[in-house]
């Protein structure tokens, strides 16, 4: 299963380097995971966040906390102080890099100079594919988990976790995308599993364009890397 996703992410860095060439929409996937035993109404979605200690007095706690409320909001949530709240929401999220391998064509042109012009049929255009090289590329992942329990009675109503991998380095800009991935659907059923597709712009994503499709197959969630 790694040596597909591995696979997949090549052929998606190749796809997306292709569409940057020709000036199209590149794309950021999330994959999904949602247990539920939701049953709030609408007119009940009042909410505060709870921090753990490390989360504590942290700004970059309180930016990503602004993402997921604005989401919510979306869905009918109101944001007031804990001790009015009936749920409390709680943020895990994480990144880590690792290094795969990815074959890059290299284009040969036996009669460089001007007998070609600027077509080289030996390159990615032409009638002659280009030779393949090994290369390494970082893998950056990225994940947030949102978990939701009543503040009463400390039961937990609600956990799903976003994940994505690419060529995205930085978490915090990765984040609007995955808070929206996560909540893209809310609430989802016990046990479902998403992949949803979200438009990749400078500055954020153009939420109309979503495109949210069930994944192939479930598998387990892995625990976030812990907050900072």
């Amino acid at each position: 299963m790694k040596y597909d996703r591995l696979i997949r992410f090549a052929a998606t860095l190749l796809t997306a380097s292709a569409a940057l060439l020709a000036g199209c929409t590149t794309y950021m996937t999330s994959d999904v995971i949602a247990f539920s035993k939701w049953s709030g109404s609408d007119a009940a979605r009042t909410y505060a966040f709870t921090r753990s200690p490390a989360q504590q007095n942290s700004i970059e706690q309180a930016t990503y906390e602004q993402f997921v409320a604005n989401e919510l909001a979306m869905h009918a949530f109101r944001l007031v102080d804990e001790s009015h709240a009936r749920y409390l929401v709680a943020l895990a999220y994480g990144s880590r890099t690792d290094q795969v391998v990815v074959p890059q064509p290299v284009p040969f042109n036996p009669w460089p100079g001007p007998y070609w012009g600027g077509f080289n049929p030996w390159g990615p255009w032409g009638p002659f594919p280009p030779a393949f090289v090994d290369q390494t590329v970082p893998l950056y992942s990225h994940v947030l988990r949102i978990r939701i329990t009543e503040r009463g009675s400390g039961r937990e109503v609600y956990n799903v976790t976003a994940r994505t991998s690419g060529d995205e380095p930085s978490l915090v800009r990765a984040m609007p995308f995955l808070a929206h991935s996560a909540l893209a659907e809310f609430p989802l059923e016990n046990g479902a599993v998403r992949t949803v597709r979200l438009p990749a712009r400078r500055g954020g994503f153009t939420p109309n364009e979503v495109a949210v499709e069930p994944a192939a197959a479930s598998a387990p969630a892995a625990a976030p890397a812990p907050a900072r």
